[in-house]
């Protein structure tokens, strides 16, 4: 198994479970630090200035517009299946499902949760505090998450024939969903059903794949075979 992905919804407790499966499956874990770092690295490091005095790299990205955004989505994308093109790595969010929707190798895993479950959860955070502050924040967070999604791959967010195991965090413990994910990844290596593509398939731009290489501080992919130019992906 190349790839999983994990999509989940705030106070799911999706990015502790993200960290138990890659360290249960010895994967890199690549989440919105990583990418941010990889499209850095790779040369992504002009904004307009309009955007100079927003905080953050992603905060910049969302004032985006036209485009810049286009070419952000672009380079976004390519990022994520380069990332699969090397291989044994876990991705947290970034429309991950949807970009390498299709591949017999990728694992794409939701982690869900009621909603009333998930501000309970929140509001325990120290930078909350308030179960009203708590319930704008999920509810805030659950729009952006559908809007990007919807709006850049055409796909509902929340959509289970998307993904290929749903988990309720309500129901199970987010030990038990990591475990869950690891043994299902164990079962599925080796097997390529016939007909399916692989993210062997994937061909990358070379620099970028050093970039993924240079942040993950590891420089031989999984897959052994050498890199070819540009990366297939979905575009925005």
């Amino acid at each position: 198994m190349a790839v999983v992905t994990i999509s989940r919804e705030f106070g799911s407790e999706g990015d502790r479970i993200a960290q138990k499966v890659a360290e249960g499956l010895g994967y890199h874990l690549a989440d919105k630090s990583t990418i941010e770092k990889i499209l850095l690295a790779y040369g992504m490091v002009d904004f307009d200035a309009n955007y100079e005095k927003v905080h953050g790299f992603w905060g910049r990205f969302d004032l985006a517009v036209n485009q810049q955004r286009s070419d952000f989505l672009r380079l976004l994308n390519q990022s994520l299946a380069t990332l699969a093109r090397h291989g044994d790595a876990v991705l947290v969010g970034r429309g991950g499902f949807a970009v390498l929707a299709g591949f017999a190798d990728v694992l794409n895993v939701r982690i869900q949760a009621p909603l009333a479950l998930r501000i309970s959860r929140v509001k325990e955070l120290p930078s909350i505090g308030s179960f009203s502050l708590a319930e704008a924040a999920v509810k805030d967070n659950d729009r952006l998450q559908e809007k990007f999604i919807e709006s850049t791959y055409g796909l509902r967010w929340d959509a289970a024939d998307a993904f290929d195991l749903v988990i309720d965090t309500g129901k199970t413990s987010a030990d038990l969903a990591a475990n869950l994910v690891v043994d299902v990844v164990r079962a599925l290596e080796g097997q390529k059903p016939a007909g399916r593509k692989t993210t062997a398939e994937i061909r990358v731009d070379p620099v970028l794949a050093s970039a993924v290489q240079d942040v993950l501080h590891c420089h031989q992919a999984s897959h052994g075979a050498g890199f070819r130019p540009l990366a297939q992906v979905p575009g925005p």
